[in-house]
């Protein structure tokens, strides 16, 4: 449970990073917090997104970039056909097992940029795609802020979906799994 991330190591860059997208990923994983699975995959809004849907997006989207730093396949890349999967669970997909999946994600990501990763200058390149320039390169940093960025924006939509569910609002969910009774 994270919602001020702090400074810790000045000089622990990487560490600082981490730390931001680590609170990122928990405004995510609290906006499930105490939901059945079909609330969770419920669209509350006129948006196509649910709550497990984010969820998947964002633990995919992770991968996504991990697998391109470390110039790994990704399993899970999607495609035209396969796009709109990565925004709802299917199968046997579940909430608590996609949130197990993020787990090993972030603790596979963190374990990447600590022990794998020799300089934060070191790049790799930016997929193929309308929105990146041709022949584009990015840095480890610009990886992790770029995560930030995404999980975050999401996020922000996560707080949006479980307010309109159920009322509860970001802090509300922070206390809770705090294990205290909310905000007064």
């Amino acid at each position: 449970m994270v919602t001020h991330v702090p400074a810790g190591d000045p000089g622990d860059e990487r560490g600082m990073l981490l730390a931001f997208v680590e609170a990122q990923r928990g405004a995510i994983r609290r906006s499930v917090l105490g939901l059945t699975e079909e609330q969770a995959a419920s669209r509350p809004t006129v948006s196509d997104f649910s709550l497990s849907g984010l969820l998947k997006h964002a633990a995919e989207t992770e991968l996504n970039w991990l697998r391109l730093a470390q110039r790994r396949p990704n399993d899970r890349q999607r495609d035209e056909t396969t796009w709109a999967d990565g925004f709802r669970l299917v199968g046997d997909e579940t909430v608590p097992g996609m949130l197990e999946f993020w787990k090993k994600v972030a603790s596979e990501t963190e374990t990447f940029i600590h022990h794998e990763v020799g300089d934060m200058n070191d790049t790799f390149p930016l997929p193929p795609a309308p929105w990146y320039p041709e022949n584009e390169r990015c840095s480890m940093r610009w990886l992790l802020v770029h995560l930030v960025e995404e999980i975050g924006r999401h996020a922000g939509h996560a707080d949006i979906l479980r307010e309109s569910l159920d009322g509860r609002k970001a802090l509300d969910l922070v206390a809770e799994e705090a294990g205290s009774s909310g905000r007064s």
